[in-house]
């Protein structure tokens, strides 16, 4: 829940602090307030950075992994990690997961290299992840995609790349097709490069590059915001504070 308009707390960035919106100047009645925040594939690097976020805008932050021995991780960041593999649960088991979430995060991947687990990673999970959703009332979806996604993402199938391709795009078009109040992030190659709390995005823009610590400040902002719902939105690092370029 939204509890601060104050100076950042302290070990915040200042920069990512106000980039995201919650610092000086973010308007209370512009935010969507929720509490409780689930996120598919909590031990991921962008997942690692954007809990801190969440926990320091005051939002309760449950990771979801899929091995034990990742939960000292995530439970280092604030967050509540729970085991729990969903390549493997079905669409009611997941539902029954995330119930009580006010928003749900899909930062989760199969990493590459094993088409049939890129499939069932990245498409099947995703899809009852989404459907759960709907089961549970966690009406806030967010897609974390990549830049260049949906039906003309033009990856031939014989591209080793192709089943990614085709799995995230089918999967961000599942979600687009619902009544939840989804929003699909596409960044472009992401990078380890100390976050800036800036951005570009928009017609025009074309695949670059971008810091995880940017993503996960795009990724906490487009939570809070209102005018994020129902859009899908490409970026790369740029020259435009973050709250700013969501709009």
């Amino acid at each position: 829940m939204w509890t601060s308009l104050g100076p950042p707390p302290t070990g915040a960035d200042p920069g990512i602090w106000i980039g995201v919106g919650i610092g000086t100047g973010a308007d209370p009645d512009s935010l969507i307030l929720m509490t409780d925040v689930g996120i598919i594939g909590g031990h991921g690097k962008v997942a690692l950075l954007l809990e801190p976020l969440l926990i320091q805008a005051g939002h309760q932050v449950t990771g979801i992994i899929r091995r034990p021995d990742q939960a000292g991780d995530v439970a280092a960041t604030g967050a509540t990690p729970v085991v729990a593999d969903i390549e493997r649960r079905s669409t009611a088991e997941i539902a029954e997961l995330i119930g009580g979430f006010d928003a749900l995060v899909w930062s989760a991947g199969a990493g590459g290299g094993n088409p049939e687990r890129t499939w069932a990673v990245d498409r099947d999970a995703a899809i009852r992840s989404i459907d759960a959703a709907g089961q549970a009332g966690v009406d806030r979806y967010l897609m974390v995609s990549y830049f260049g996604a949906g039906a003309e993402h033009g990856v031939p199938p014989e591209d080793s790349f192709y089943p990614y391709a085709e799995a995230k795009s089918l999967a961000d078009a599942h979600l687009a097709g619902t009544e939840l109040g989804w929003t699909i992030l596409r960044p472009s190659g992401l990078t380890p490069q100390a976050p800036t709390g800036r951005i570009e995005t928009g017609d025009g823009v074309q695949p670059g590059s971008v810091s995880r610590g940017n993503v996960a400040a795009v990724i906490a902002a487009s939570l809070d915001l209102p005018s994020t719902i129902g859009r899908t939105i490409e970026f790369n690092d740029g020259a435009i504070p973050i709250r700013v370029a969501l709009g």
